[in-house]
């Protein structure tokens, strides 16, 4: 079975710093592994190693796997970014895939969610959220990358409830 990485958040360095040598200062013998993964964890309000690493635990739990592991590429959410004037509003479909992903997510995000439309009213909404008036291809493409559910007729529409990626996390964060 492979570690998975805890990483280990110092809020203020010097504060750990000062710590740390005030407990090794104190220390009769140099700290053994475990005591020194105590002494990092105390200094930043764990009670020991068992602790942090049941927060780690617990963290690991509640998020999904995709944000553990996703790396954001900020100059593409950068580049998507630019693609919405200062209203919100996405000024033209992007030639890249990525990131006309990334402009859907957005749209996906404006969608009330476990609220049904039907045609005209995801229309009427999908039209106030872009300049290119091309409502008709932002509801085909938020359809087939299934951030919405449609009826086999077309006739209603309800966003489909999936954790969005890091990267659209980050883009509906800078767009605010």
């Amino acid at each position: 079975m492979s570690k998975v990485p805890m990483p280990f958040y110092a809020g203020d360095v010097s504060a750990l710093a000062r710590t740390l040598r005030r407990k090794l200062k104190d220390a009769e013998t140099v700290p053994g592994h475990v005591e020194m993964l105590n002494l990092l964890v105390k200094a930043e309000g764990y009670r020991n190693f068992q602790h942090f690493k049941a927060e780690f635990d617990a963290r690991q739990a509640v998020e999904p796997p995709e944000a553990r592991t996703a790396e954001v590429n900020l100059k593409r959410v950068a580049k998507v970014v630019r693609l919405f004037d200062k209203q919100g509003y996405l000024t033209r479909w992007p030639k890249k895939y990525s990131e006309r992903l990334l402009c859907l997510w957005v749209m996906w995000s404006r969608i009330t969610p476990r609220t049904d439309y039907n045609e005209c009213e995801i229309s009427e909404l999908l039209e106030q959220q872009h300049l290119f008036e091309d409502h008709a291809l932002l509801r085909r493409e938020l359809a087939d990358h299934r951030m919405v559910e449609r009826t086999s007729d077309g006739s209603r529409y309800r966003r489909m409830e999936t954790p969005p990626p890091a990267e659209a996390v980050e883009v509906f964060r800078q767009l605010r």
